[in-house]
């Protein structure tokens, strides 16, 4: 059976790494916000995350938005999601090279967590109920425990 998550690009994530002067340009983020919400819904999926969870993650867009979103209608995404899709894209990229069994490196958001980062939390629920501070402290932690931020 193959792993629904085999449908992350990763050339889709390469897309995201812009020069940090030119994130801002309407028609940069214009060009990356298809394929960014493509590959968030992958990851999504892969995480099995409900359409809630889906809008905590990215910043909790009204649920008109989030399925004009979902059906492909993205045009351009605020700045503020697309560094949010950016940070998820990162997690799921370090927890599959820090779990190569993809079960586990799917799971690992939902497990509750004993490090103090999370305080017995699991991990998904520090990046929802913290914001984009949550997501980047995940994100941080999984970069240090895998020896790097790329």
């Amino acid at each position: 059976m193959e792993h629904k998550a085999t449908r992350v690009n990763a050339s889709n994530a390469a897309a995201a790494q812009i020069a940090p002067d030119r994130r801002q340009d309407p028609e940069v983020r214009r060009r990356l916000s298809g394929p960014a919400m493509r590959t968030f819904f992958n990851i999504a999926a892969a995480w099995g995350l409900s359409v809630n969870q889906q809008r905590g993650l990215l910043g909790w867009p009204a649920v008109s938005t989030y399925h004009k979103y979902k059906s492909g209608g993205v045009g351009a995404l605020p700045y503020d999601m697309l560094v949010r899709i950016s940070l998820v894209i990162g997690i799921y990229k370090a927890l599959h090279i820090l779990y190569p069994e993809p079960e586990l490196a799917d799971q690992w958001i939902r497990l509750r967590n004993s490090n103090v980062l999370f305080g017995g939390q699991t991990p998904l629920a520090v990046m929802i109920d913290s914001g984009i501070d949550g997501l980047y402290r995940v994100r941080r932690m999984l970069d240090g425990r895998r020896g790097g931020w790329n």
